[in-house]
């Protein structure tokens, strides 16, 4: 008040002359003036002094118990409708504008972060390997942006089982005898690529690369996670050929004696998990690749052979996992319908 009652310099005279007394504007507004306000208030000792108010507030008709209530709970005045005389804002007012309020339908609130909770009888916590890391970061590249799409053929894998016996036949000195069925599943992966070479490809922004040579990566297990080796060129090399390459580069993966450029690029992969007793599974594909193949293991089982007969037989099952923007639905077909010509004719693999 006495800096109210003070003459101000000259040069704001004449301003204070036709400036309306406060107390008049405030009384105009409707803003009806509490005896303690024109007075000194005293703070209790260990309560908070109630803030200045806003102007937006100061010009909101309310009850003085109204303003103190809104002061305590931290409620802008202006944003409470009142429901007094002439709009007035009561103490009810102020309350309901404190309550939270309820969600509306269909609006679901903002996600937390969650906070780790240590696991029920967490034992250790093994930090990540670089190569678990980069595992980690290639797969979530893949799975994510990568639109996935998968088709499965079971395989008379009889006469692959002859064949693999045939050659075992010859003894075990000679080099054929150490031919698996995996080695036969890779010759005939590569060889019906060739004949499919469309499918020998990969997506590169805005084009598609087919290439020249198939690289053909095998997905080798090791202590800490993955490595998939790559035989360069594989359409140039015989069986005896694939399955020498396919053996040193697992053992050398195996043993961490490889160089970074044999295990980097591909045309695409074949995982083999039926040494492991996997009957089947499908494969996250390895980018930039087009497509992984996941082969399971030979099962015996009833199968109904050309004469209507009940019958013992070998089928194994092999799933393709196939990026759609490289790869449709019937060119997979078509790939793996040759794929299962050759290893149900393992003959057209010797040669």
């Amino acid at each position: 008040e006495q800096a109210e009652t003070e003459k101000s310099a000259p040069a704001k005279a004449e301003e204070k002359e036709t400036a309306p007394p406060q107390e008049k504007k405030d009384v105009e507004a409707g803003v009806s003036l509490a005896p303690e306000s024109r007075e000194k208030k005293r703070v209790e000792p260990g309560r908070p002094a109630r803030p200045p108010l806003q102007e937006s507030e100061a010009r909101v008709k309310a009850s003085p118990v109204a303003r103190r209530i809104a002061a305590e709970l931290g409620v802008n005045l202006a944003s409470v409708n009142g429901t007094g005389p002439e709009g007035r804002v009561t103490e009810t007012d102020v309350r309901a504008a404190a309550k939270p309020k309820p969600e509306k339908a269909g609006v679901s609130p903002a996600p937390k972060q969650p906070t780790r909770l240590p696991l029920q009888g967490e034992g250790a916590r093994i930090n990540l390997s670089g190569m678990r890391k980069g595992i980690a970061e290639r797969l979530v590249q893949s799975k994510a942006p990568v639109p996935h799409f998968y088709l499965n053929i079971d395989i008379d894998a009889s006469p692959l089982m002859e064949a693999r016996a045939e050659l075992k036949s010859a003894g075990e000195d000679a080099d054929t005898s150490k031919i698996t069925v995996n080695d036969f599943v890779l010759k005939a992966a590569v060889m019906a690529a060739v004949r499919v070479p469309k499918v020998n490809a990969s997506f590169d922004n805005d084009a598609i690369v087919q290439y020249a040579d198939v690289d053909l990566g095998i997905a080798v297990a090791i202590e800490d996670g993955l490595l998939t080796p790559v035989i360069r060129a594989a359409q140039n090399k015989s069986l005896r050929e694939i399955s020498e390459l396919a053996k040193d580069l697992a053992n050398r993966a195996r043993n961490k004696r490889m160089k970074p450029e044999e295990f980097q690029g591909g045309s695409f992969t074949v995982s083999n998990l039926g040494g492991m007793g996997i009957d089947s599974f499908s494969a996250i594909i390895n980018p930039p690749q087009g497509f992984i193949l996941a082969v399971g293991k030979i099962n015996k089982m009833p199968v109904i052979d050309n004469c209507d007969q009940v019958v013992v037989g070998h089928r194994m099952s092999i799933w393709m996992s196939c990026d759609h923007r490289v790869i449709d639905g019937a060119l997979g077909a078509v790939y793996l319908k040759e794929l299962r010509h050759l290893l149900e004719n393992p003959a057209l693999l010797l040669v």
